[in-house]
């Protein structure tokens, strides 16, 4: 469904050029574009040459942000035995075990933003595909929330570490922090997120890699990036 565009929206979005702009150029421009009276996230997409259909073409990893996100996320970790004590010495703000598994089946609770599980529980957690998956929130070996060091991973996932995997269409929809930050924090977190991304270009990957990018705010207009020095470091 197409966003309903107001009278502050067009405004903003008559101010960006048919071009595209450099990163240095577009990070300070969303911020001074923004208009709506909460704290806007600020978010990068990007379109990659990948055809995501293939297991050898997919893009996926995690990378924990310079400068966090803005806010402190709430992290739910099942585990069993002492590491559910280390989790909650870590500052994981909800912990247990089977009793865990078992609200989310039952409730379909899901007031958290990240899940961190060991591995001896994951045949529990398993059960659990139906409602974590579709909301991103399964736990995975792959992005470190499957681990037996749960109080690292609590760790990591306060300090502002995001994961970013491509969709079916070959994007990848990540935050970057949020549009009250200083300039260059924002502009640090964007630029760690991009290397990030184009460290993990799988090598079936052909042609160019970076087919498009754009920043924007959570309400505001997309700010189009160059891409070239993006391929040019991808080769």
């Amino acid at each position: 469904m197409a966003r309903k565009q107001g009278k502050k929206y067009a405004s903003a979005a008559q101010q960006i050029e048919r071009r595209p702009y450099t990163l240095e150029e577009a990070v300070p421009l969303v911020q001074r574009l923004k208009f709506a009276k909460f704290d806007e996230t600020v978010e990068l997409h990007m379109r990659l040459g990948v055809d995501p259909k293939h297991a050898d073409q997919m893009v996926r990893g995690t990378i924990v942000l310079p400068n966090g996100l803005g806010k402190s996320k709430k992290v739910l970790v099942i585990a069993s035995g002492d590491k559910q004590k280390e989790a909650e010495e870590a500052g994981a703000d909800f912990v247990g075990g089977e009793d865990m598994v078992a609200k989310i089946q039952q409730e379909n609770w899901t007031d958290f933003d990240a899940v961190v599980a060991t591995p001896d529980m994951m045949r529990s957690v398993g059960r659990l595909g139906k409602v974590l998956g579709p909301r991103g929130l399964m736990p995975n070996p792959k992005t470190g929330t499957v681990t037996v060091d749960v109080a690292r991973a609590v760790k990591e996932v306060k300090a502002g570490k995001v994961e970013f995997r491509v969709d079916k269409t070959g994007s990848i929809h990540v935050p970057v922090g949020k549009a009250s930050f200083a300039g260059d924090k924002l502009l640090e977190n964007t630029q760690t997120l991009i290397q990030a991304i184009l460290k993990a270009k799988p090598s079936a990957a052909k042609g160019k890699y970076v087919r498009s990018a754009t920043v924007c705010s959570t309400m505001g207009p997309g700010v189009a990036l160059d891409v070239t020095p993006f391929n040019a470091k991808a080769v």
